[in-house]
């Protein structure tokens, strides 16, 4: 078994964020790191979308990522921490869209590892020096310079290691241009490690240290360091020099304090908390991150809770010496894992859980009226200011960037009938948890849909001049007239163009610089920018049939198959050519590319005939008309179209900018299918081509931009979009309603737009997520959904959510209106009833959880609910909340052979249980009848031992994981009744799959086990397991003897019982049979064959065996924890798997991972990687540049063309 990797959708969840002028120009843009995933984005400043320009697989886990800047430059670097062993230094290129590395310096082995350093990165704020620092004992600090030819030079390490010294956080000092700082918060643990009482380890404290480079010596001075009272978490840099006082701001438990060496005094201030706050009063509160902003006059730093709130905090000065902090409550967010504010006025929030955002900072929150808290104010030691938690004032959302980090449980099916199948998704965490369906397709949002007069057949829009920005006119063809509608504050109807209204229109455009031309039966109308109308008539009874027209050139096909050939003169008139060319066959369809940039006409022709071929004809003025080249097609066409596509930005010599891409024709067929073929821009030639099925309807093919490029889009059955997008060909249905014609559309509130028609509708449209694979709709869910299962007959989920340290509802309630009577009875006699007041509108305020986030009750509370949902439409038909410490974690629906054709619904709950030291107060199992799919009736709960983890149907019975045991259970009066059991699985069972009389049970830490249920003895034995110890989280049948199972270091595996394995094997009960008999490894005697590993890089949570589009062949789907979704899919045939194995070899060589550690290593990170070829690498051939192309290519046997075609076919084979 031979297994190709595809990634579907990457990783959604951003673990570090950092901004700066990477391309070197004003525009700031934002590098973010999704895992193994470097990817840059830059925000619209107009619209305030954030575009993604580049996204980088980095094969290795990012660990640290910074920007700096070296004195007096204008571009910002990237400095990359990884697994590597190695320090990075990206640099980006605009003209060619991609990272380059510019320095890769080994310092250690790979591997995350305690003492190797990459996991903080620290820079110098004047860019002279980055210090790169291990969890534990090493820290290095390099030089970074540029060199005569201003490239940027880096020096040897200079080491700053400190044996026995846990490092939390390093930060670069702002210091002017002394010598440069860093700041690291440590704690020193050898006392600690060498006394055996304990009292050491009780007493050890944090330090702040200061190290200092000294440029002059070349080495690293640790020069200062005091120990702290409170534990910190983190450091922010406070700016020096000429801009500020310079420190360190450190953020700890309950407090902030700023440091400055001299004779600074420290200046501490209290984290402020909210009024009336249900969370354990004595929990601390801890800052979880910041973001600084700094202009010439001014700097403030915006520091978020674990809460989420976020405070401005301002530092007051008094000549170089601060005196007090100021801290105001600026507004409440979803608490983040990275912000950023940029200079245009964004704050850009990367969202620990669920969807990231980008706010617009409208207010600095200066002059209103929430109270400021000063470090100068008078408390008393322990005591802390009080603020009110409120909606959004200071910020306004402006974008939304979808994250489905984390999934914790998906399942594909086509519930909605709608013959692809969609996903599941349950994601998220505590209250902002949502249920959503994936939908393949590209989101589709409706600018505006208005009613016409009849049923139109065409639509075309047109500019006025050639240098419009924006479109001018809307014409729509009926049947027997033309509508020409005006596009301004609003779209009316207008007379005054110069088209003709009576007659149907076949095309029209834009000619020359600001002339119009309309196509119509009788002929051709040519309206000139002063209303001046020519006119050109057909001869005789013939008709114009097919038209192409483009800026400078029109093409008509009349009745029986003659051509007649029109080119613009440089007055501006439009000239016949002397002959007509007779096709052999009727035209049925035609297209003219766009005229290239500086050229007089498009030089070919691409015309469609009845006897199912498509011709190239020439345009040139030497040979104008003759056929260059022809393809035979499997059916006849229906529409044809030449683009442009691919291309990378150029400027020639005159600074004009354009675009050299690959000239393709498009042809779409009357079955349905679309091909797309290269064509010579030289010789007219037709190669390479690709075909899709789109749907049941003929294929008819229109010209839009889409990000300044050319795109096409495709309308059968459904509308597809074609274009290229991060040097890779998309083709994406849009999800929308079948539409019937359209062109492009530009205006001031649209500027890519589309307009279309669909029945007797004209909608205007846009497509803002490109490159996005999957459209998301989102039912927001109370806790963290932790499983759910399909019931087979409705089509309904039944889900159960689960939240640790929450409290129910009914404990809420309980609590807040303890916390009111507890108001009104603290207050004295004069006070009463403004006490009661405040109680009142305290029990009324109800801020939204999934905003301000949901209380924290504590280690040990639980939260539950088991909700039943419709989810085409997102109804939650019934929910039954569990009570307080009582948590859901697992559930099934099946049904029992002694009792009827009921469904019954199975809830594994477990009662008081605390994590860490593992303990539980026993469990249950809720048993609920499924009353006509649409309610949870109540039927009875079982008590059992320990937690049960998993349930699963079995023979009209259920099998049941409590805690170790492996149980049957069958339906009984008053509760289940225990049938039958196994004591022999070591840990915990946490998953369980059948499959005829087989029981395939995956252990918490020792990997699966196979079961065989006897059924005359009524016993369950182990026959067969695992050789590895796997930390199983999610298993999957693929067949009789093969399981698929993937752990929680990001592994997936594959083992297979051999073909001699028999599952016939007795129990001994008495310990009488021979030694050598007992069985291996402590285990079973007979072991499972491991035939796939491999790496995935991030915690995969599902895995289902499935076909993911129609008539398209089973693949291997898994989600993982970072919202990541990728399929894994067997090859077909050897020569295949072998060009695919040389393909992925060849990159491994010539294009190196980003991030310093090696691909293959990478992939093996904890068995190596067997059987699996890495479809991310091999698709980063599209990528590399042309020449690398051509060369790996050819040690192939293959053009570069043949590469990507085969990188595409076994995409579209499996899925998208």
């Amino acid at each position: 078994m031979f297994l190709y990797n595809i990634t579907l959708q990457r990783a959604t969840g951003i673990t570090h964020a950092i901004h700066g002028n990477f391309s070197g120009t004003k525009m700031q843009e934002i590098v973010v790191s999704r895992g193994k995933i470097l990817e840059l984005l830059r925000p619209d400043a107009n619209t305030g979308k954030v575009h993604t320009l580049l996204t980088v697989e980095v094969f290795g886990v990012v660990r640290s990522l910074m920007a700096f800047r070296l004195t007096g430059g204008t571009k910002d670097y990237i400095v990359v921490g990884s697994d590597s062993g190695r320090i990075v230094i990206l640099e980006y290129h605009p003209s060619k869209n991609m990272f380059e590395k510019i320095h890769q310096e080994t310092f250690g082995k790979s591997g995350c590892r305690r003492i190797v350093p990459g996991q903080f990165l620290a820079v110098d704020p004047k860019g002279r020096a980055v210090m790169i620092g291990a969890i534990e004992k090493q820290k290095l600090v390099y030089i970074l310079n540029r060199d005569a030819a201003a490239r940027l030079t880096i020096s040897s390490p200079l080491e700053a290691h400190k044996a026995n010294t846990l490092v939390y956080h390093v930060v670069g000092v702002d210091v002017g241009f002394e010598n440069p700082m860093f700041a690291c918060l440590e704690m020193d643990y050898e006392e600690a490690d060498n006394d055996p009482t304990g009292e050491a380890a009780a007493n050890t404290q944090q330090t702040l240290t200061f190290y200092e480079l000294d440029l002059g010596l070349n080495h690293v001075v640790r020069k200062y360091s005091e120990a702290l009272e409170e534990h910190g978490n983190f450091l922010i840099t406070v700016p020096g020099g000429s801009d500020g006082p310079s420190g360190v701001l450190i953020c700890s438990e309950n407090y902030i304090t700023y440091k400055n060496f001299g004779d600074q005094p420290d200046i501490r201030c209290p984290i402020p908390r909210r009024r009336n706050d249900l969370d354990d009063p004595e929990r601390g509160m801890i800052f979880v991150c910041s973001a600084t902003h700094k202009t010439k006059s001014m700097f403030f730093f915006l520091a978020q809770t674990e809460q989420g709130d976020i405070f401005k905090v301002t530092l007051e000065t008094d000549e170089e010496m601060v005196t007090e902090i100021r801290l105001k409550y600026f507004d409440t967010i979803p608490v983040a894992t990275a912000m950023c504010v940029l200079k245009t006025g964004f704050l850009f929030v990367a969202s620990e859980f669920g969807n990231h955002y980008l706010y617009q900072i409208a207010h600095l929150g200066d002059d209103d009226d929430e109270p400021e808290f000063s470090s100068a104010m008078p408390l008393e030691e322990g005591d802390t200011f009080f603020f009110q938690p409120r909606p959004l004032k200071n910020l306004v959302l402006v974008d939304e960037q979808e994250n489905l980090s984390p999934i914790m449980s998906c399942q594909i099916a086509d519930l909605a009938n709608e013959d692809t199948p969609q996903l599941y998704v349950a994601c998220g965490r505590g209250p902002k948890s949502t249920l959503r369906v994936l939908r393949h397709g590209l989101e589709v949002s409706e600018m505006a849909v208005s009613e016409l007069p009849g049923n139109p057949n065409a639509v075309w829009t047109v500019r006025r001049h050639i240098e419009d920005e924006f479109d001018a006119y809307i014409i729509v063809s009926f049947v027997n007239a033309t509508l020409v509608l005006s596009i301004g504050e609003t779209v009316e109807e207008v007379t005054d163009s110069g088209f003709l209204g009576t007659t149907p229109t076949l095309s029209c455009s834009l000619l020359g610089e600001d002339a119009l031309v309309q196509v119509y039966p009788d002929g051709i109308r040519h309206i000139r920018a002063d209303k001046r109308v020519n006119e050109w008539k057909t001869p005789g009874k013939k008709t114009i049939v097919r038209c192409a027209v483009n800026q400078r050139q029109v093409v008509i096909a009349l009745t029986g198959g003659e051509l007649v050939y029109f080119e613009m003169d440089p007055s501006g008139q439009l000239n016949e050519y002397t002959e007509r060319k007779e096709m052999s066959a009727d035209v049925v369809c035609m297209s003219l590319a766009n005229v290239p940039p500086g050229e007089q006409r498009s030089r070919f022709l691409a015309v469609g005939l009845v006897d199912n071929t498509v011709r190239i004809i020439s345009l040139d003025p030497s040979d104008c008309l003759q056929p260059l080249s022809m393809q035979a097609l499997p059916a006849q066409p229906e529409s044809l179209c030449i683009v442009e596509m691919g291309g990378v930005e150029k400027q020639d010599e005159i600074g004009e900018k354009g675009t050299i891409g690959f000239l393709y024709l498009n042809i779409g067929l009357q079955n349905g299918v679309l091909l797309r073929t290269v064509l010579d821009p030289i010789t007219g030639d037709l190669s390479d081509t690709r075909t899709r099925y789109l749907g049941s309807r003929p294929v008819k093919l229109f010209r839009v931009k889409m990000q300044g490029q050319d795109a096409v889009l495709a309308m059968s059955s459904r509308s597809w979009l074609s274009y290229s997008y991060q040097s890779r060909f998309h083709l994406t249905p849009l999800s929308y309603e079948t539409l019937e014609y359209a062109s492009g559309f530009a205006s001031e509130q649209c500027p890519e737009g589309i307009v279309a028609i669909s029945t007797n509708t004209l909608r205007i449209l846009a497509l803002e997520k490109l490159g996005a694979v999957f459209n998301q709709v989102a039912f927001p869910l109370q806790y963290t959904p932790r499983k759910f299962v399909i019931h087979p007959e409705t089509s309904h989920l039944i889900l159960i959510e689960t939240d640790h340290n929450a409290y129910t509802e009914a404990t809420k309630a309980q609590r807040k209106q303890q916390m009111a009577e507890e108001m009104v009875e603290a207050a004295g006699e004069d006070e009463r009833e403004l006490a009661a007041e405040m109680a009142a509108a305290f029990l009324n305020e109800n801020l939204p959880e999934a905003i301000f986030g949901s209380p924290k009750a504590g280690a040990g509370q639980w939260a539950s609910l088991v909700r039943l949902i419709n989810p085409i439409q997102g109804l939650t038909l019934d929910q039954v909340q569990l009570e307080q410490n009582e948590a859901a974690f697992s559930v099934a629906v099946c049904r029992f052979h002694n009792a009827g054709d009921d469904w019954y619904v199975l809830v594994g709950v477990a009662r008081d249980m605390i994590l860490n030291p593992r303990s539980v107060g026993g469990g249950f199992i809720y048993t609920y009848r499924l009353a006509g799919g649409e309610k949870l009736e109540f039927v009875h709960k079982t008590p059992v031992e320990d937690v049960p983890l998993a349930i699963a149907p079995f023979q009209g019975r259920a099998l049941v994981g409590v805690g170790k045991l492996l149980r049957i259970y069958d339906m009984g009066k008053k509760k289940l009744l225990r049938k039958c059991e196994n004591k022999h699985v070591p840990n915990l069972v946490t998953g369980i799959h059948t499959i005829g009389q087989r029981v395939i049970v995956s252990d918490v830490q020792e990997s699966l086990f196979w079961v065989r249920y006897r059924r005359n003895e009524n016993q369950l034995i182990i026959f067969a397991d695992d050789t590895c110890p796997r930390w199983v989280t999610t298993a999957c049948l693929l067949d009789y003897d093969t399981m698929a199972s993937a752990d929680k270091f990001g592994n997936i595996t594959i083992v297979r019982l051999p073909p001699n394995t028999s599952d016939d094997v007795d129990e001994d009960p008495t310990g009488n049979k021979a030694l050598w008999d007992r069985g291996l490894l402590n285990g079973a005697s007979q072991k499972a064959d491991v035939i796939v590993n491999y790496h995935v890089g991030e915690t995969i949570l599902s895995l289902q065996k499935t076909t993911l589009i129609p008539g398209g062949s089973e693949s291997l789907v898994y989600t993982t924890l970072s919202g990541g979704i990728g399929i894994l899919v067997p090859f077909t045939s050897h020569e295949d798997h072998d060009f695919f194995q040389h393909l992925e070899m060849h990159m491994r060589s010539e294009f190196p991972p980003m991030g310093g550690r090696d691909h293959l290593s990478f992939r093996s990170y904890y068995f190596p990687v067997k059987n699996v070829i890495d479809g991310d690498l091999c698709e980063q051939f599209n990528s590399m540049e042309p020449h690398k192309q051509k060369s790996v290519a050819e040690e192939l046997d293959r053009t570069p063309p043949e590469v990507s075609k085969k990188l595409e076919d076994i995409r579209t084979r499996y899925a998208f």
